[in-house]
C-alpha cells in the first residue's frame, strides 16, 4: 500500500494487507496522536488495509478558544 505520512512529508510502500493498528505500529507511530485516512474517510483502528489502498496519516491538530 502506499502511505503518505505528514511533518515531515514523504512517501513509503508497506505491504499489505495490515490493520490500522500493526500499521502504526510497524511505522512506531501512536494512535492517539495520528488521523488515517483512506480516500475521504477517516479508518478505525481495527480496519484492515489492503495492498492497493492509499494512506494518509496526519498528525491529530487540536486547539481552542483562550
Amino acid at each position: 500500500m502506499k502511505v503518505l505520512l505528514r511533518n515531515p512529508r514523504r512517501e513509503i510502500e508497506i505491504p499489505g494487507p495490515l490493520s490500522v493498528t500493526a500499521l502504526l505500529g510497524r511505522l512506531e507511530l501512536n494512535r492517539e496522536a495520528v488521523l488515517v485516512i483512506r480516500g475521504d474517510t477517516l479508518v478505525p483502528g481495527d480496519a484492515m488495509l489492503g495492498d492497493d489502498d492509499s494512506i494518509e496519516i496526519r498528525p491529530v491538530i487540536s486547539g481552542g478558544a483562550a
